[in-house]
């Protein structure tokens, strides 16, 4: 039982505590994502990550991660040493990585397409036995050494050419979408499929007859479930 006469905090404690814990839920966001917590504790101090992360003041290391000023960036992640067998759930997360450690793990196979979206990323280094994202011609610089393997400068395939050459459809430019993946985008006033279509997309027109078809549909509902209620 409470002391006779005490009270709750005040209106002012309560809007206090609501900023105090805003702020902590936007100083930590870069560490919430469930990549960072994969693999118990700090980034390894050897790693290039953690190298990275101090070598630049605006970082912070969190966790697995080294995060930047922007809530929820991740700009570096170490899962050196993890027992990985897989890539943790929620990598995709760390999409605005520049530097990426993978070393000393079981890692069997990593597909091309986990890397889909990591255009910042400039150094990955892999257990040996794993070949670059993208393959060699996906990166300016590669090194070997011991039981690892570094990739370094991310080259932009939309402005290669031979092997990692890419023709988009006419009427659309080629973007880049992570080592060695691009995809193409409609340019100027194009869209549609293969960029064919020329003008603005017709909102009102898709809009229009998407709103009818939802509204013949609801009244055919309503109307047949109103003859079962009289039926019964």
């Amino acid at each position: 039982m409470g002391c006779p006469g005490a009270s709750g905090p005040g209106p002012r404690a309560w809007v206090l505590r609501l900023l105090l814990g805003l702020a902590a839920w936007r100083g930590g966001a870069g560490g919430r994502s469930p990549v960072c917590g994969c693999c118990p504790g700090p980034a390894r101090n050897g790693s290039s990550v953690a190298s990275y992360c101090r070598a630049h003041p605006a970082l912070e290391l969190r966790g697995r991660c080294c995060v930047g000023p922007e809530p929820g960036a991740i700009v570096g992640l170490d899962l050196g040493n993890c027992s990985l067998t897989l890539l943790c759930a929620g990598f995709p997360d760390a999409s605005a990585a520049v530097v990426i450690d993978l070393t000393e793990n079981p890692l069997e196979n990593i597909p091309n397409a986990s890397f889909q979206g990591f255009t910042r990323l400039q150094s990955i280094s892999l257990p040996l036995a794993l070949e670059c994202p993208g393959g060699s011609m996906a990166w300016d610089r590669i090194t070997t050494h011991r039981d690892s393997r570094t990739c370094q400068g991310q080259r932009n395939p939309c402005n290669s050419s031979g092997e990692l050459a890419w023709l988009c459809p006419e009427n659309s430019l080629c973007s880049p979408d992570g080592p060695g993946l691009v995809q193409c985008l409609c340019a100027g006033s194009y869209h549609g499929y293969k960029c064919l279509r020329e003008g603005t997309f017709p909102m009102l027109l898709f809009y229009g007859i998407l709103g009818a078809v939802t509204t013949t549909l609801s009244l055919l509902a309503w109307g047949t479930q109103r003859r079962k209620a009289k039926a019964s």
